[in-house]
C-alpha cells in the first residue's frame, strides 16, 4: 500500500501556548504542510469561530424519552483562503510548505472561554485541506479569550452589607433568635485576593451556634426557556463556636479567593456568578444564611495615584466606611486545627465529599490569565501629641517665605 503523499499537516498559532486574547486583537499563525511527493490540491482554507453552547438532556416520567435542551450563540465567524478553489487543481511540489494566516477578533467585547458541565464557550481555528479523490483533512486548535473586567469602577468598588435574623424553632418550640450582620469593603475582587469579612453574630438562643463563610460559584445554563444551575463551594471559612446568649464579632476574618475563572455576565445562555455566603449553623433547625454578591474580575485594584478623579471620589466614600470597619491590626485568619478537632475534621471531610452542593468538579479547569492582587488598605498611624521628630532648641527657625 502506497504511503500518503502528506507527511505532516500541522497548525501553529503565534505566541505562547497559554496566551489569552481579548476583543479586537489579531490571531495569527501558520499552516505547515510537508509532502512526500507532488500533490494535487483543490483548496485549503482557515476558519475562525467563537461559539457558546448549552446542552443537557432531561428524562420526563418513567419512560425512556429524553427532552433535548440545546442553545447556541455565535460570537464571531471568519474565513480565509490559503489556496483558493478557482476551478483548477493546484499542484504543490514535494517538500515543506508554510501558509501564514491572520484575522482580527471582533472589536466588541467577547465572552471569556469556559468549560462547564452543561455548556461551554469555545474559540478555535480550523484548517480544511481539499484534494481530488481524497477525504478532507482537518486540523483544529482552540485558543483562550478573556473578557476584561476592571474592578476599578464605582459599581464594583461599592461596599456590600446586609443583615438577617431568624427564630430557631424545633417541634413548635422556640429557642430564641439568631441574627447575622456582615459587610465587605467592595463587590469586585480578582483571584488570589483576600476578602476581609466584617461580621457580627448575635446568638439569643439557648444553644451554641457555629458561624461560617463560603465563596459560592453558580453556573447557569439557559436553553428553550429552561434554566439549569450548578453550584460549587470554592472557598470556606469556619469561625469559633458562639455560645448560648453570647455575641461574636469578626474584625476582618480573611477568606482567600482561589484561582477560579472570572465572572461571566454578558452571555445570553451561560452565566458564571459568585457570592459570599455568611451562614450560622443552628443545631436542630435550618441554617441562617446572608448572601453578598461578588464579581471576580481580571484587572486588579489600582493604587490611589494611578486612578482617575471620578474613581478617586468613589474611594473617599470607601475610606469613610473602612475607617469605621478596619481595626488597627487586621485579625489574622484562624488556623484550621484551632477551629475543629481531628475527629470533627475527619467527619466534616467525609460529609463534604458526599455532598453534591460542595462538589468542586464544576470549577473552571482552563488556565485563564487572571491577575493576582495583594494590595490592601491600611489604617492611618495612631495620633500622638508628642512630636516624633522634635526641632532642636539651638536651631534657627526656618523662614517660610525664603
Amino acid at each position: 500500500m502506497a504511503l500518503s503523499s502528506i507527511k505532516s499537516f500541522t497548525l501553529e498559532l503565534d505566541g505562547p501556548a497559554d496566551a489569552a486574547f481579548i476583543g479586537g486583537e489579531v490571531v495569527s499563525g501558520q499552516v505547515v504542510l510537508e509532502l512526500r511527493r507532488a500533490t494535487r490540491v483543490h483548496s485549503m482554507k482557515v476558519l475562525g469561530r467563537g461559539v457558546a453552547t448549552a446542552h443537557w438532556l432531561e428524562n420526563r416520567g418513567m419512560n425512556s424519552v429524553y427532552n433535548d435542551y440545546t442553545s447556541k450563540v455565535t460570537y464571531f465567524r471568519k474565513r480565509q483562503h490559503l489556496i483558493r478553489d478557482n476551478g483548477e487543481v493546484t499542484v504543490l511540489p514535494a517538500g515543506k510548505h508554510e501558509f501564514p494566516f491572520s484575522f482580527q477578533l471582533p472589536e466588541e467585547t467577547l465572552v471569556t472561554s469556559f468549560e462547564g458541565k452543561h455548556g461551554s464557550i469555545r474559540y478555535w481555528v480550523k484548517v480544511k485541506l481539499h484534494r481530488p479523490w481524497a477525504t478532507v483533512r482537518k486540523i483544529k486548535k482552540e485558543f483562550t479569550v478573556i473578557e476584561p473586567i476592571d474592578i476599578n469602577t464605582p459599581a464594583l468598588l461599592a461596599p456590600q452589607a446586609g443583615t438577617k435574623d431568624k427564630m430557631a424553632r424545633a417541634w413548635y418550640r422556640s429557642f430564641g433568635q439568631v441574627s447575622v450582620t456582615a459587610k465587605i469593603d467592595r463587590k469586585g475582587y480578582t483571584p488570589g485576593e483576600v476578602i476581609p469579612v466584617f461580621a457580627e453574630f448575635d446568638n439569643s438562643t439557648s444553644r451554641s451556634v457555629v458561624p461560617k463563610a463560603f465563596i459560592i460559584q453558580t453556573q447557569t445554563f439557559i436553553a428553550r426557556g429552561t434554566m439549569k444551575q450548578k453550584r460549587s463551594v470554592v472557598a470556606t471559612l469556619c469561625g469559633d463556636i458562639v455560645g448560648a446568649k453570647r455575641r461574636e464579632t469578626w474584625h476582618g476574618r480573611a477568606i482567600k479567593i482561589p484561582p477560579v475563572g472570572p465572572s461571566i455576565l454578558q452571555c445570553r445562555i451561560i452565566k458564571v456568578e459568585y457570592m459570599l455566603k455568611v451562614c450560622v449553623d443552628v443545631p436542630g433547625t435550618s441554617k441562617l444564611c446572608l448572601e453578598l454578591p461578588l464579581v471576580i474580575g481580571t484587572i486588579p485594584l489600582h493604587p490611589f495615584g494611578s486612578r482617575t478623579s471620578s474613581v478617586s471620589s468613589q474611594y473617599s466614600v470607601n475610606l469613610e466606611w473602612l475607617r469605621m470597619a478596619i481595626p488597627e491590626q487586621p485579625e489574622p485568619p484562624p488556623d484550621y486545627s484551632s477551629v475543629v478537632t481531628e475527629e470533627e475534621a475527619e467527619q466534616r471531610h467525609n460529609a463534604v465529599a458526599s455532598q453534591q452542593a460542595e462538589d468542586l468538579s464544576g470549577i473552571l479547569e482552563r488556565p485563564l490569565m487572571a491577575f493576582v492582587q495583594e494590595f490592601r488598605f491600611r489604617p492611618p498611624p495612631v495620633y500622638s501629641e508628642i512630636d516624633p521628630n522634635p526641632q532642636l532648641i539651638n536651631m534657627r527657625p526656618r523662614c517660610m517665605t525664603c
